[in-house]
């Protein structure tokens, strides 16, 4: 059987046993290419798929999986879901999604180029890369592409699927000009593998790196800090921790109650949108089947909501945002597509510290308390131009601070990928504690 087959003997047999059924197929394609001094290094190829089941009974809700198609295997998954959900203790309300759904394809011909085409792409990065007098090594270049294709259905009705998929370039250099060496790395990704760059990405990556050659300690004290895209992005994948429900409700969110507060500058409107056309993490419904629409979770600085799958609005009494994720292995959770603060009106230099790039992101930063201490690299900013490049400090402070103290956002949105996508422009936050020398 294809994931469909199984899928319409899964909702079959269900219907047959009086059960209400969820079934969600994912299969995965990845390929990766790494080049090293001029030749491939390495060329890895793997697929993984298979089939989840949500059953409800009794109100109450069980999961299983299979990697099998055959009938004997998808027999085993529905009876071995029935048995589990009759094991759990409590209800959650799950009623599946009944609507048509469509079939949708996000990837067109975006990652169809031969194989010959990224293999050159990964060596092109690093061949760019080496033609700097001031590259000491180049530890990794890669072209790396995700291929996700989704099937769902329910006993409800719901009948859909949509195939998506990015594609990404990137590299790692150390560069020195006869002083303290750097490293530092890029990454550029695209739905579409013509629109990738080799070339420029590796460019950025030079000139990126090359300004902060010849760095000085930083005094520790409170400076204006400006955070470039990619550090505000690091720092909005660790906040977006408090938008979500479950989180909420399992007590690990600060902003717990606090829709309709102000809980951030005017300046800051923080939305998820799985509808952009050229969104690297769009998709057309969640992992349960509720279309996908733009959530403004904060706008304006005003806490609007929080995002939801059918468990968790359940529970909190407000319909789901359509945030429902998982894998055919997982239970329910909640995730983003393309999460991003909107530019503002621009920023202008005055004084202080731009933050290139954050380091150490999991082990200093802690979204449940708001805390962090990172280590960083920036620049300093003197008379309203950059000054010095700075090095060995840390910045800290509390993300809900950080978001309150917005004085100015930048007209530019960049995107970072970590499975979802995180857009951010230039931010200037007011103030924050630098621990330097």
């Amino acid at each position: 059987m294809n994931f469909e087959e199984a899928k319409d003997y899964l909702l079959q047999k269900a219907r047959a046993m009086g059960l209400e059924v969820e079934v969600l197929a994912t299969e995965t394609r990845q390929l990766r290419l790494s080049a090293f001094e001029g030749r491939l290094e390495e060329i890895t190829q793997a697929t993984q798929g298979g089939i989840g089941v949500r059953v409800a009974a009794e109100g109450k809700v069980g999961y299983a999986y299979t990697e099998e198609k055959t009938p004997q295997a998808l027999d085993w998954v529905l009876q071995e879901a029935y048995e589990n959900a009759r094991l759990q203790n409590s209800a959650d309300g799950f009623i599946p999604a009944g609507q048509a759904l469509g079939r949708h394809d996000l990837l067109g011909e975006g990652l169809s180029a031969p194989l010959e085409q990224k293999q050159a792409a990964a060596l092109a990065v690093e061949a760019t890369l080496r033609q700097d007098a001031r590259v000491k090594q180049v530890p990794r270049t890669a072209y790396q592409e995700v291929e996700t294709q989704v099937v769902l259905g329910s006993s409800k009705g719901a009948s859909g699927g949509y195939r998506t998929g990015v594609s990404a370039v990137m590299g790692m250099a150390i560069l020195s000009d006869g002083g303290a060496p750097k490293q530092s790395w890029n990454v550029d990704f695209s739905r579409e593998f013509h629109a990738l760059e080799p070339g420029k990405t590796a460019l950025e990556l030079i000139k990126n790196t090359a300004r902060l050659l010849g760095a000085r300690p930083l005094k520790t004290g409170k400076y204006r800090a400006y955070f470039e895209p990619k550090a505000f992005a690091q720092l909005l994948g660790v906040i977006s921790f408090m938008f979500s429900a479950k989180n909420v409700l399992e007590g690990k969110s600060l902003l717990a109650g606090k829709i309709g507060e102000r809980v951030a500058s005017g300046l800051v409107t923080i939305v998820d949108d799985p509808t952009l056309p050229d969104g690297l993490a769009s998709y057309p419904f969640d992992a349960e089947g509720t279309p996908a629409r733009p959530l403004a979770l904060v706008q304006d600085g005003v806490l609007k909501g929080f995002a939801h799958n059918s468990e968790t609005a359940h529970w909190m009494g407000v319909e789901s945002t359509g945030h429902a994720q998982r894998g055919y292995k997982g239970v329910l959770g909640v995730g983003y597509s393309n999460l991003f603060l909107t530019p503002g009106a621009g920023v202008r230099l005055q004084e202080g510290v731009v933050v290139t790039e954050l380091m150490g992101l999991h082990a200093g930063a802690n979204p449940i308390s708001g805390e962090f201490s990172l280590q960083a690299l920036g620049l300093k900013v003197e008379g309203g131009e950059i000054a010095y490049p700075v090095e060995n400090f840390t910045v800290a402070g509390n993300f809900l601070d950080v978001l309150q103290h917005i004085t100015a956002v930048g007209e530019r949105l960049e995107w970072e990928y970590w499975g979802m996508a995180l857009g951010a422009p230039l931010v200037e936050v007011a103030e924050l504690s630098f621990a330097g020398a």
